[in-house]
Order: C-alpha cells, then sequence, then structure tokens
C-alpha cells in the first residue's frame, strides 16, 4: 500500500480498530515514508488502458456510497497523465446519479478488476464533470472509433492515490475473448490432425 491511499483510507476510526485488532504496527511504517506513490506508474497505465470495465462510486448528498459498473471497449478509460483519468460519460437510462451526487461531494473511488490475472487496483481521487461546450477536444479524445454509444459529457478525474490489492479471494473468471485466445492452439492442433488423417486416408485409399 502507499503513502498516499493510507492516508486517505486510515481514518482515525478506522486506526481504532487496527490498534484493536493488533494489525496498527504492520502499517506503522507508511506514516514515516516520504514515498507516496501517488501518481501512476507505466505499469498502473497499461493495465488502466488493457480494462474494458470498472466499478466506480459516488457518495450522496445524504452519505450513502452509490456503486456502479462503467463498461465499454478496452482502452476507453483513458490515461491524460500521470494524476489524469478520464472516460465519456455514454448515455444509459439517465437516471444520473453519479453526475447529481458529483455536484456535492466530488470524491470517487474506481476499482479496475482483471480477474484471470487475480489482479485490481484500487484508485481514490476527485471527478469534475466537463461539456462539449466546455472542452470540445477533450471530449472528441474520448470518442471510440467504431463505437456508436453517444458520449453526453467527459467525467475526469484527478487521481489521489492508488493501491494494488492482492490475489486473496479473487476467483479467476474469463472474458469470451480470452476463452478464445486459450483454445485457439487447441483448434489449430486438431486441424492439423484432421489435415493428417485426410492425407493418411487418401494415401491408404490409393495404395488399394
Amino acid at each position: 500500500m502507499s503513502r498516499a491511499y493510507s492516508d486517505i483510507a486510515f481514518t482515525p476510526a478506522v486506526r481504532a480498530v487496527q490498534t484493536r485488532m493488533g494489525s496498527r504496527s504492520a502499517y506503522a511504517a507508511l506514516d514515516r515514508t516520504e514515498d507516496r506513490r501517488h501518481q501512476l506508474g507505466q505499469h498502473e497505465a497499461e493495465f488502466i488502458r488493457e480494462r474494458d470495465g470498472f466499478y466506480q462510486a459516488t457518495v450522496s448528498e445524504t452519505g450513502w456510497p452509490y456503486v456502479q459498473f462503467r463498461g465499454g471497449p478496452a482502452g476507453f478509460l483513458k490515461v491524460l497523465g500521470a494524476s489524469t483519468l478520464a472516460y465519456g460519460d455514454f448515455r444509459g437510462n439517465r437516471q444520473y446519479i453519479s453526475v447529481g451526487n458529483l455536484g456535492g461531494n466530488d470524491r470517487v473511488s474506481l476499482m479496475l478488476m482483471d480477474y484471470a490475472s487475480r489482479q485490481r487496483l484500487k484508485i481514490l481521487g476527485r471527478g469534475r464533470l466537463v461539456s462539449e461546450a466546455e472542452d470540445p477536444a477533450l471530449i472528441a479524445q474520448l470518442r471510440l472509433p467504431g463505437y456508436r454509444a453517444q458520449i453526453e459529457r467527459a467525467f475526469v478525474i484527478h487521481v489521489e492515490a492508488y493501491d494494488w490489492n492482492c490475489q486473496q479471494h479473487i476467483t479467476p473468471r474469463f472474458t469470451e475473448a480470452e476463452i478464445e485466445q486459450a483454445v485457439q492452439p487447441l483448434r489449430d492442433e486438431l486441424e492439423q490432425l484432421r489435415q493428417e488423417l485426410a492425407r493418411v486416408r487418401a494415401g491408404s485409399e490409393h495404395q488399394s
């Protein structure tokens, strides 16, 4: 875990529980390190670009968390810089819960999953909405060739902290594309065997 993430996540109440449960000493070094690791590196950027969805949480004005899944073609969540992410907010069911929540509280939390490799990246940040009238160049940058979903606005996130979680308890799951990639060598081998069998049969018939 990074210093930046623990500074945000380890509230006084959390620290009190850690002390009571005996885990506070394991994290005490984070309070002393100067290595905050609050900016995304190349590894994080590549991981983000490969995702075709993530879970996003916002906070309502009444204090309730709201979590939703945001999906699209792989790479629709753009890395604009070491501390900036953005994606096109596609038109959906028009409930606008996340949009409304940002009006009162700009805090957001993202969880990006790679079930096949059992990896997860958690991001804490501040979100803001940008219309096409405000920044047409940004909206153009977030459009995806061949993807017909309409972008209503840009959702820009200033990253304040991130953390890689451990693999424990992540059940491996695979997309259709990942399964296809895994079984393709078997299909190629099967086709070769079929061709070889056909040649053997043809040779046997010729000899007879």
